[in-house]
């Protein structure tokens, strides 16, 4: 069993190491964050007013209003029959004039959870197409009722039309399911969903760490994927080429620094949970948490899986 998953580096954190502080951490892009989104109509062009916003009913054509308005798309998967959570996060939008305000911005559609798009399409009993939420694209809602976003808004990035934000209502080992978690989730920056579920993981934390009220730099961002694919690929935390890879990054951002952290999730997690367990793994360690809980100009999040399993999180902050 490890004993150490988090490592910290930084230009000056030769120190620390000299104090004996481990340092580890990488990660790795997939195919699987490369799925594309599922275009099929359902057949019902009318909307639903649920908590005084204006619902789809209607996947496809939710999907092409936010496509052709360049907005995002929130999907909310109901359980048939309805549920606790369900009514819990219904009430919650009533209750919450704030949230209602900023999903005035979202093309908002309801998809019941054991929905076949296809069969009702044609008319045909429900087995010509599996479930919306089977389809790859919405893996990460792990084939259970909640929330999820895609982003239709950012027309020349590489995470358009793709989803960006799973939230499911099913609690995981260590993530647990709260409507607070949509607030969250709304104000994140634009990034692919691996990018965005480590800011959210280190955003819902209950001490709120304050690495994330800087701006998201794109370089940060590109090397915190770049890097988690590399321990990935090769099955191993570390700060790999630290030394090589802070010189660009310094030149890149222009300021006069950065620093690094990186952690591993214990095997055969899924993605929500191994964010929140990178996040936890970073609080166990004074050093690291210095990193993720302080104030920086630019900062950068990303995780990755390797072949075995595990889950490699960077953190890269500039000042």
């Amino acid at each position: 069993m490890r004993t150490n998953r988090a490592h910290l580096t930084s230009s000056a954190c030769r120190a620390l190491a000299a104090l004996g502080l481990a340092i580890v951490l990488l990660l790795v892009p997939t195919a699987a964050d490369a799925i594309t989104l599922p275009t099929f109509s359902v057949g019902r062009n009318n909307c639903v007013n649920v908590a005084g916003l204006c619902w789809h009913t209607d996947y496809e054509n939710a999907r092409r209003e936010a496509k052709a308005g360049k907005k995002m798309l929130l999907v909310n998967f109901v359980a048939d029959g309805g549920s606790s959570d369900q009514r819990s996060f219904e009430k919650y939008l009533h209750e919450h004039e704030a949230i209602r305000k900023e999903l005035g911005d979202f093309v908002l559609v309801r998809v019941p959870e054991n929905e076949r798009p296809g069969a009702l399409r044609l008319g045909l009993l429900r087995k010509s197409r599996g479930r919306l939420l089977d389809d790859p694209a919405y893996k990460y809602m792990t084939k259970t009722p909640g929330v999820a976003i895609v982003d239709f808004k950012h027309a020349n990035q590489d995470f358009s039309g793709r989803v960006v934000t799973a939230l499911p209502f099913k609690n995981g080992k260590y993530y647990r399911w709260s409507n607070s978690h949509l607030a969250v989730a709304l104000d994140l920056p634009a990034g692919t969903i691996t990018q965005r579920t480590m800011v959210w993981a280190v955003r819902i934390h209950p001490e709120h760490p304050r690495s994330t009220r800087g701006k998201m730099h794109a370089a940060l961002a590109a090397g915190a994927a770049k890097h988690s694919a590399y321990q990935a690929s090769i099955g191993l935390q570390g700060h790999h080429q630290w030394e090589s890879r802070v010189h660009r990054l310094v030149s890149q951002t222009h300021v006069g620094g950065a620093s690094e952290v990186v952690a591993e999730s214990w095997p055969n997690q899924g993605l929500i949970d191994s964010c929140i367990d990178c996040v936890l793994s970073w609080r166990h360690s004074s050093g690291h948490w210095s990193a993720v809980s302080g104030t920086h100009t630019y900062y950068g999040y990303d995780i990755r899986k390797g072949s075995n399993g595990i889950w490699y999180g960077t953190g890269i902050f500039a000042n």
